[in-house]
């Protein structure tokens, strides 16, 4: 099969209201880490008005063979995921599949009589039964109650690892077998009350393979990565594309980098993950920005509604709370105040108290390889970052990348507490 047209750059900077110079101090603070060993390499690109301005790629896509980083590398998207599964399901509901306040159950009815955590740890956890049921709404915002079992802040979450779940597979079984698995454990709080980042998109995937009666995988194809021109993106990697695929990396001991393993495999797997499972190219999810930032259109293609587009990409939490002070333990962290969430996605609500250099309504989302992508509808910008590294602490990419950037707008700047006109 030949290969889809890689990304290219479309503008020179300084079209868009973008600063070369700025810019190329963005591709020195990551190529100077790629040199030092701390990155194996990396594909940054920037966008205005729907034309790419910038576009680098730098160091190894494998670094022992010395494979480069080219613009058409394969990238393991990780939790980025997350954002086109939850397109998949707003593309469906208004199809009139489902809606947001459609219970759970009436899709997948191990979900019908969830019990919510009270008190106690380890055999002596008292649980009752919720006041509510689980709604899909709750899943596209993570508000379900449901966890991680890697978080180790909370006792649902070690319930998860007795259960075998220590991130979000249970290993050897399907999407719906893991399913089953997660609606035997209780969940940390009632629907609807707090946020937790959590295995909620998977149920969300698993609920799209029954409502359409496809694997999660042919749904994905066929309602967003074929319609938006998506041509790499999936959720394996065929043979051909393989050798564009760039290899997986974790921090060693002595503050380098180390081959790690890491999905997706070869052919179609047992477990199709709606929230993480995704690989895809930079031009992949540059259609896909395109798609949100055209606000649910993209060459003549509508695949959602605007008033779609605008509650995903707008605050749901409860009372228009921040992810810190909405949070589960595990989010109650000052690199959470000024964010809510929407449908799959962040949404920037106040960027005085966000420590990342921010534009009010700005939205996105990241993946634990290191990954992020944001969309700037203010500045009509959209951003993409992409290497291949699963850090042992605390990120430091994410604000570096939004600082070098906030740093290379010099005009039409959305600002704190405004925005100024698209193009």
């Amino acid at each position: 099969m030949t290969a889809p047209e890689p990304l290219r750059q479309q503008a020179e900077p300084d079209e868009v209201g973008l600063d070369p110079g700025a810019l190329a101090r963005l591709d020195g603070h990551f190529a100077r880490q790629v040199d030092a060993g701390r990155l194996p390499g990396f594909l940054v690109a920037v966008s205005r008005h729907g034309r790419v301005a910038h576009l680098t790629a730098y160091g190894h896509r494998d670094v022992a063979r010395r494979l480069p980083v080219e613009a058409d590398t394969l990238w393991r998207m990780y939790s980025m995921t997350k954002p086109v599964t939850s397109v998949a399901a707003l593309i469906l509901m208004e199809e009139g599949r489902f809606g947001l306040d459609t219970p759970v159950a009436d899709f997948l009815p191990d979900f019908a009589d969830p019990q919510v955590y009270v008190e106690g740890t380890g055999p002596g956890l008292r649980t009752r039964p919720a006041g509510r049921q689980l709604l899909v709404r709750h899943l596209l915002t993570h508000t379900a109650g449901l966890t991680y079992g890697f978080y180790h802040a909370h006792p649902v979450d070690a319930r998860y690892r007795q259960a075998g779940i220590a991130s979000s597979v249970l290993p050897g079984s399907t999407l719906a077998e893991t399913c089953a698995a997660y609606a035997r454990l209780p969940l940390q709080f009632e629907p609807g009350t707090r946020w937790n980042y959590s295995v909620a998109t998977n149920v969300l995937g698993r609920l799209l393979e029954v409502a359409t009666g496809r694997g999660l995988d042919a749904v994905l194809a066929e309602r967003v990565f074929a319609p938006l021109g998506m041509r790499d993106a999936g959720l394996w990697v065929r043979e051909d594309q393989a050798p564009r695929l760039a290899e997986l990396y974790g921090e060693s001991g002595d503050g380098g980098i180390t081959p790690v393993p890491g999905p997706p495999l070869r052919g179609r797997p047992r477990f199709l993950s709606g929230s993480g499972g995704m690989v895809a190219g930079a031009h992949d999810y540059h259609r896909f920005m395109e798609f949100l930032r055209r606000r649910g259109e993209l060459d003549g293609t509508r695949l959602l509604s605007e008033a779609a587009v605008t509650a995903m990409t707008s605050n749901q939490l409860p009372g228009g709370a921040d992810l810190r002070a909405c949070g589960a333990p595990a989010h109650q962290v000052p690199g959470k105040a000024g964010l809510g969430f929407g449908f799959g996605v962040s949404v920037v609500t106040d960027p005085e108290v966000h420590p990342s250099p921010s534009a009010r309504g700005s939205y996105g989302w990241s993946g634990v390889a290191s990954t992020t992508f944001w969309v700037d509808p203010g500045s009509d910008l959209t951003v993409q970052f992409l290497t291949q590294l699963r850090p042992t602490g605390a990120h430091t990419v994410y604000p570096e990348v939004r600082r070098l950037v906030r740093e290379a707008m010099t005009e039409g700047l959305s600002g704190p507490s405004g925005r100024t006109p698209r193009a």
